[in-house]
């Protein structure tokens, strides 16, 4: 795997005949990214795990509902989302995936550009799907 790899659009929408779990979870991030920047609820609930918790670089704790809501309302709306350094670890079960992410977008009305880095845990379902089921964001400084 090239270190040097990183999420695009078109990846996502690519069909992957592969059974190699680092390859499906590159295509679910090409996914995930741009169903954030779209606020593609129903693209974000079908990745999503029902039991999803996502802590932010605040240390604030949101649900599957709270993000979709999140979206669905329009209080967050991602303007940018710039992947770099990605790293994927794990096996057939499970894959972590850590990131770094230049964001830009809309908080409430109000203007935001951060540097992230996240961390996130998708599960494999016993009918070969994956889901996002832990994601952590902390501010790269």
């Amino acid at each position: 795997m090239p270190s040097n790899f990183s999420f695009n659009a078109s990846m996502s929408h690519q069909i992957f005949l592969t059974t190699d779990p680092r390859q499906q979870i590159r295509a679910k991030e090409g996914r995930l990214r741009l169903a954030m920047l779209a606020s593609d609820t129903e693209v974000l609930d079908e990745l999503i795990s029902p039991n999803f918790i996502f802590t932010n670089q605040f240390g604030q704790l949101f649900s599957k509902e709270d993000e979709l809501g999140l979206h669905r309302s329009g209080v967050l709306a991602f303007h940018a989302l710039e992947p770099s350094e990605p790293d994927l670890r794990g096996d057939d079960q499970c894959i972590v995936v850590s990131v770094r992410m230049k964001v830009s977008g809309t908080y409430g009305g109000l203007e935001f550009r951060l540097d992230l880095r996240y961390t996130r845990v998708w599960r494999s379902l016993p009918d070969g799907t994956w889901q996002l089921v832990v994601a952590h964001s902390s501010s790269v400084v």
